[in-house]
């Protein structure tokens, strides 16, 4: 079963506070891993948001339930198209993803979920922008799923833990999954490696100043999408969709197999839109075809098993009672001059490993 946010507005006001009332209770009140898996595996939007908290808690016992939960969906996820978005500010990434997803639900009948990273605030941690204010038509939609996530500080601001938000996405039936990122200049690789499909949300007279960005993330798009090529800027969108056809041939060949390309599109007139899907679809079936799907997602799950063991590494070493004891010390050492940063991380690496003997001779 699924909650329809449309039927609340037809309700009487007093059923209407009750609604509300059960709802909040019923978040209030803790599930069990049972509950937590059945209500994903039917499509529960609200336990699946639930669920994606428990994810991104800090807290061992959120952390652990967590755990448990994405194991018991495993089995029901994979069948889906993963869709990594990267662009500067102001490409209008929000805006396309919006238009993407609406012709997704509208032309295909298909389930969509946003994951969308929002840069973190410096204060609380939490999100800025607010994706859900910013896709308010695919927000409002029963097949749609959006879950603004604070970055954080994650390389390429991808949060944390995308990658079992996406399993558990997976699970609930979304078969087709978005990934935004921050689009703010940094590297895009972690996303990248993440999805099946990269695209790169690019517009015309963003100035010289942003090639460098560009540059090196085209070298990961599977494409480049020329937004707001509508009105004026039609012309000037079409030739900036061929400068990126004629810089993508540049770069080393995909050992997908795909040839990246460029295209023009427009967001706001929905222009172009179902040649971007077409596209994605058509990397799909070659590289399910060829075999490299099928690789590049166990090569993913390789890595993102190396990547929880290194997390996992980090936080036992920055708990390690000895390490705790010794390492304001000899970051004051260091700052003095009085040892070399080597010397000190190889005394505090000695201490976890309870091999050191405490802080180095002066």
């Amino acid at each position: 079963m699924r909650e329809n946010p449309g039927c609340a507005a037809s309700e009487p006001p007093q059923e209407l506070l009750a609604r509300v009332s059960s709802l909040a209770a019923s978040r209030r009140c803790p599930l069990s891993r049972e509950q937590y898996v059945e209500g994903i595996l039917q499509g529960q939007r609200t336990i699946l948001a639930r669920a994606i908290t428990l994810i991104e808690s800090s807290r061992e016992a959120d952390r652990l339930l967590a755990e448990q939960i994405v194991e018991d969906c495993l089995p029901h996820c994979g069948d889906s198209i993963r869709l990594g978005i990267t662009g500067v500010p102001g490409a209008g990434k929000s805006s396309l993803i919006e238009a993407l997803g609406m012709y997704l639900i509208e032309a295909h009948q298909q389930k969509v979920a946003v994951l969308a990273i929002d840069p973190s605030s410096q204060l609380s941690g939490g999100s800025i922008l607010g994706d859900k204010t910013r896709m308010t038509e695919l927000a409002a939609n029963e097949m749609a799923f959006i879950r603004p996530s604070p970055a954080r500080g994650s390389l390429g601001g991808v949060a944390r833990r995308t990658r079992e938000a996406m399993l558990l996405c997976e699970a609930a039936g979304y078969n087709r999954i978005i990934v935004e990122t921050v689009g703010v200049g940094q590297s895009e690789t972690t996303v990248h490696g993440m999805v099946d499909f990269f695209m790169l949300i690019l517009l015309t007279g963003a100035g010289d100043e942003l090639q460098g960005i560009k540059r090196g993330v085209m070298e990961l798009a599977d494409l480049v999408a020329i937004n707001k090529a509508d009105g004026d800027n039609e012309k000037a969108a079409a030739r900036a969709r061929g400068e990126a056809q004629n810089a993508l041939h540049y770069f080393p060949a995909s050992p997908s197999g795909w040839t990246a390309r460029a295209q023009t599109c427009s967001a706001r007139t929905g222009k172009g839109i179902a040649e971007l899907w077409q596209c994605v679809l058509e990397h799909s079936a070659l590289t399910k075809g060829n075999g490299w799907f099928e690789r590049h997602r166990r090569s993913q799950t390789r890595n993102w098993m190396q990547e929880i063991i290194q997390q996992g590494l980090l936080q036992q070493f920055e708990a390690h009672t000895a390490v705790q004891e010794c390492k304001q010390a000899l970051e004051r050492e260091v700052l003095e001059g009085r040892t070399t940063s080597f010397r000190a991380a190889r005394t505090l690496l000695d201490l976890y490993s309870q091999r050191g003997t405490g802080l180095p001779a002066k």
